[in-house]
């Protein structure tokens, strides 16, 4: 199912506050607020962030909510990184980061009532496992909400991805440390093998691409640039491989796709 409204406002929202080049943090928040008004969620008590980062995401949600947030990430340097920021934000006791496989995860079946998941998707390298184990620790009633990169659609009446489309995914997938993307319907339809229901995607690609422009263009002033000779070619490279990204979205290849459903 299509995302309707969520995919006709959303984007113009985004992309007006991301246009302004607004301070990276606010733009995070203003992300969070439009991801919850378009999936409807009003309250939460237990929420856990799968790829938590450092934790942005989390100690935004459990300040909003009152609720309880538990953060999952594979680098012990961003848990650690989220453990300092809750404790600096006086959120230790509602907040709990610690490193886990999203693929396996050690909580029980039903343990939350939110999960949330921020632009890590496209770093699983099983994207089915990946909304299994959400469907598996989200309690009935609970709500998923993911937001990922993607690529186009390719099923009928679309067409596959050409030769050169795959040679541009294979060069973000390097230089991101990507295994893979899928498009949005592929999503879709593992949320509809799933005990999952009232399952809704949209497209913000209109709104997400903006941002790209923003940071290419925070790369190339004088003082950046200068930074960039001083740090060596491994960081030289990361800066060169933010055009990969705004091309891609530019040819309309690569996708910013948000899904979210309701357990059974």
């Amino acid at each position: 199912m299509g995302g309707g409204v969520g995919r006709a406002h959303a984007p113009r929202v985004l992309w007006c506050r991301w246009h302004r080049k607004k301070e990276r943090r606010q733009a995070q928040i203003d992300l969070i607020e439009e991801l919850l008004g378009w999936a409807g969620v009003q309250h939460a008590t237990q929420i856990l962030d799968v790829g938590c980062g450092i934790g942005g995401s989390s100690l935004y949600l459990a300040e909003k909510f009152g609720a309880h947030a538990t953060g999952i990430t594979l680098s012990p340097v961003q848990a650690n990184r989220a453990i300092e920021r809750s404790q600096a934000a006086g959120l230790g006791d509602r907040t709990a980061f610690q490193v886990a496989d999203a693929l396996a995860m050690p909580f029980a079946d039903q343990s939350f009532d939110l999960v949330w998941t921020l632009e890590s998707g496209e770093h699983m390298p099983d994207k089915q496992q990946f909304l299994r184990e959400c469907d598996r620790v989200l309690k009935p009633g609970g709500t998923l909400l993911m937001a990922t990169w993607c690529h186009r659609p390719t099923a009928p009446p679309h067409t596959p991805l050409t030769a050169d489309e795959q040679k541009h995914l294979e060069d973000i997938y390097r230089v991101y440390c990507l295994p893979y993307v899928i498009s949005l319907p592929e999503y879709e339809a593992i949320a509809q093998s799933l005990s999952l229901q009232s399952i809704r995607t949209a497209d913000w690609s209109t709104a997400v691409a903006p941002f790209w422009n923003v940071v290419i263009d925070s790369a190339v002033t004088p003082s950046a640039i200068l930074g960039l000779l001083r740090s060596g070619w491994t960081t030289i490279q990361a800066a060169l491989s933010l055009g990969l990204m705004q091309r891609g979205y530019e040819r309309g290849l690569i996708r910013f796709g948000v899904l979210c459903a309701t357990k059974v």
